[in-house]
């Protein structure tokens, strides 16, 4: 089919969605070629699975850029879903541009010489924007910024830690545009990456993979992980593979991610048995759904204690109060106290929080820290169970120079599945450092085991490779011994166990 008899046809399809909610089925095999493979060998096989796109004309009109938010950043209510602001606005007739708003490259077009191509009229790298926060964000990296000098309450432009200008999304959209990133750094992993633009050098590297920088990746695995992919991503996914005919796999696969750049670069994936938010056909011929996680405890500490009690270890003098709680700024640890820095040891403890039905666990906070020099140097998160401490790592710190909130990242909690434990959140300070660390808020999520297995005997002890054993899923479903990526239960007569291949 030609491609101007093809744009006539999107058209056509896309004026019917304007009326009846589409569902894309991901057809049988889009993904076999992904089976088997990790690392740079996966990511060269999304980037053949995904690189070929039938992209819309950009601008406004039929079957061009507008035509197709019309179908892909719209609600029920005519409003037009704008990423970078909160600022209302509504579509009118099909296919025209909105007033005020500008199509924004999430990856600018100078990072490859502007040249207008697959990549420049690529819906999964284009959306609706507001024009003032459009044009301060630039053609920036997107990243932490720790600087401000833009904030319209959704977009932060600035400076973040590495000294380079970049952009940050509101913590609602941070997943979305990660996998968008990812996307993109993988669909157009052979571009050679414009030199007269520094900014493309900042985030991307000349090679097919990792493509992103390690700080990049990094950052945007943590972002992915805190803001999974949600219905209102995953029907925009659908929407846009109605119109290209390709899709974007890591929002199909959440933890995709992990098996081209994260902790999983050492395993094999397996599209039919990995988590999967879409309509995606396993190899039993039924849909994988994403597994059901349960808020295990959550509190809003700028609204309540959260039932958490505070132990001095170390105070300078008696009725010293370390840790006090208000309703701007939750929970804050703080030696300092009369234009005079104490010395002080006290821990903000959770009430007991129990994963024995558990299989896997992950603890996320906001926290802010100021007047340290390093808040990882003389503050730490701690898991007490069976009477023991353990130091949490993995966490996102603030920088420790302003009052600005930080999302920890998901902080895996998954060895102390099947136990009760506390957590505890340690501040120190001296007489010549006391700076201020504060709690916002914080949530313990989980995967509960499949039913039938018990969480007291999830451990390995007595596990004889050499005896038949049964494999499942953290959802419960039953697998071939060999055909099982991720965290998995392995069930050997009474003994259950959970690991990780």
């Amino acid at each position: 089919m030609n491609k101007r008899k093809t744009k006539r046809l999107i058209a056509a399809t896309m004026a019917a969605m304007a009326t009846v909610t589409a569902t894309a089925q991901i057809p049988d095999g889009y993904y076999d070629g992904l089976k088997g493979k990790n690392g740079a060998e996966l990511k060269a096989a999304v980037h053949e699975t995904i690189k070929d796109a039938d992209v819309l004309d950009y601008g406004s009109g039929s079957g061009r850029t507008w035509d197709g938010f019309y179908s892909t950043d719209r609600t029920d209510d005519n409003q037009v879903i704008d990423r970078y602001s909160n600022d209302k606005r509504y579509f009118g007739e099909k296919g025209k541009s909105v007033s005020g708003m500008n199509i924004e490259h999430s990856f600018p077009k100078s990072w490859w010489g502007g040249s207008e191509n697959q990549a420049y009229k690529d819906l999964y790298n284009l959306m609706p924007s507001e024009q003032k926060i459009n044009s301060a964000k630039s053609n920036y990296p997107m990243g932490e910024v720790t600087e401000a000098t833009t904030d319209n309450g959704c977009t932060k432009v600035g400076t973040g830690h590495n000294g380079y200008k970049l952009w940050e999304p509101a913590d609602k959209w941070k997943g979305d545009f990660a996998r968008s990133y990812m996307y993109m750094a993988t669909a157009y992993q052979d571009f050679t990456w414009s030199t007269k633009s520094p900014q493309a050098l900042q985030i991307l590297e000349q090679n097919a993979y990792p493509t992103l920088q390690p700080w990049a990746y990094e950052l945007y695995i943590s972002w992915a992980k805190a803001d999974a992919p949600d219905a209102q991503e995953a029907a925009r996914n659908d929407s846009v593979c109605l119109i290209q005919g390709n899709r974007n796999p890591f929002v199909d696969f959440p933890n995709l991610m992990e098996y081209i750049w994260g902790d999983s670069t050492e395993y094999a994936f397996d599209p039919e048995t990995t988590l999967c938010t879409s309509q995606y056909k396993a190899g039993s011929g039924t849909p994988t759904p994403p597994t059901d996680e349960d808020v295990i405890y959550t509190a809003t500490f700028t609204a309540a204690t959260g039932e958490c009690t505070v132990e001095n270890n170390a105070v300078p003098y008696e009725g010293f109060e370390v840790w006090t709680r208000d309703s701007k700024y939750g929970w804050k640890g703080t030696g300092f106290l009369n234009y005079t820095d104490y010395a002080c040891d006290a821990s903000l403890t959770t009430p007991e929080i129990d994963l024995t039905e558990y299989a896997s666990a992950t603890l996320t906070f906001s926290h802010a820290a100021n007047y340290f020099a390093s808040p990882a140097d003389v503050l730490s998160v701690e898991v007490i169970c069976d009477g023991q401490a353990t130091a949490l790592d993995g966490i996102n710190w603030p920088r420790g120079t302003n009052w600005t909130f930080v999302e920890s990242g998901e902080i895996s909690l998954d060895r102390f599945a099947g136990k009760k434990i506390r957590i505890a959140f340690h501040y120190t300070s001296t007489t010549e450092e006391a700076g201020t660390w504060e709690i916002k808020s914080m949530s313990v999520k989980g995967e509960k085991l499949p039913t039938g297995i018990s969480s007291a005997e999830a451990d390995r002890d007595g596990f004889d490779p050499a005896k038949p054993f049964e494999t499942y899923t953290i959802s419960g479903t039953r697998v071939d011994n060999g055909n099982a990526n991720g965290i998995v239960i392995i069930r050997q007569g009474s003994k259950s166990m959970k690991i990780k291949r």
